[in-house]
């Protein structure tokens, strides 16, 4: 860890220290705000192949979300979605968009709320399933979803409220399995009391109608009736493959996995195995 990273935790963990004995409430307010918004935008500058994409956008939640489609319409009639996952972003995929088109799919990029070129500072899941259920009300239908990380958990969770059936084929790539693993993560380094977590919790099941536990690829996986490819690394640390393991243990007829060995959270959908893998399946 830097040293700006380092004092960058000390501040904020100096904050949460002053507020909390005034207010475990607002105390709790504020980390769900900074658990909320990306520290991090992706902003590379367009290459060729997005900058001759059809450009989209659209209003959801207060926010205008941007993005991208491509061989539309499709010869085919297949529809595929990208889904990316927090502090990245579409452009971040662009290997994929072009043996896409070559499979016979229109290709649709989104940057999610608060991500990339769409608008807004936080992001929260609720928004995503929204812009997952929008897109494919607005564009699709969707037929297929290659979706990495928190985009993972988003989509497993958005499939719950969306027709589909076994003929649709789905792509997590380490997804963001279960959000108390996330929120443990995030608590751990701010040295956060119990109340203060409490109240944390409350705020989500305020926000989205659920406990944090709810929002779990393990608990949507018995509802998802697609075909499922699941790419998962040994060494992810983000998402660690003991929480993929329950999944695993089900032995859903649908799910197929692939469990590399070194890639990590990132580079699994930038390798070039994963890549391959995932066209043979689609």
């Amino acid at each position: 860890m830097q040293w700006w990273q380092r004092l960058g935790i000390w501040f904020v963990r100096t904050k949460f220290k002053l507020l909390s004995p005034i207010s475990k409430r607002k105390a709790a307010e504020q980390a769900f705000r900074l658990f909320c918004t990306p520290q991090n935008r992706v902003k590379k500058p367009l290459t060729t192949l997005f900058k001759n994409a059809e450009q989209l956008e659209f209003s959801l939640d207060g926010y205008i979300i941007r993005g991208y489609r491509w061989n539309h319409p499709s010869s085919e009639g297949k529809i595929i979605q990208i889904l990316h996952g927090f502090e990245s972003g579409v452009v971040n995929f662009e290997r994929y968009i072009e043996p896409l088109i070559s499979k016979g799919y229109t290709v649709l990029a989104f940057d999610a709320p608060a991500h990339g070129r769409s608008s807004g500072k936080q992001l929260t899941v609720v928004n995503y399933i929204n812009m997952v259920k929008q897109v494919n009300n607005m564009y699709g239908p969707v037929t297929a979803y290659i979706a990495h990380s928190f985009g993972g958990l988003s989509l497993s969770l958005a499939l719950e409220e969306m027709p589909h059936d076994s003929h649709q084929k789905i792509v997590l790539i380490a997804p963001a399995a279960e959000t108390t693993t996330a929120i443990d993560r995030f608590f751990q380094p701010l040295r956060l009391d119990k109340k203060v977590r409490a109240a944390f919790d409350q705020i989500i099941e305020e926000t989205g109608g659920h406990p944090p536990s709810w929002y779990s690829v393990k608990r949507a996986a018995a509802n998802i009736r697609a075909q499922v490819l699941f790419l998962q690394d040994k060494d992810d640390e983000l998402t660690p493959l003991h929480d993929i393991a329950p999944i695993m243990d089900a032995k859903y007829p649908n799910f197929r996995f692939i469990i590399s060995d070194g890639l990590g959270h990132r580079r699994i959908y930038r390798d070039d195995r994963s890549v391959a893998a995932i066209m043979e399946f689609l």
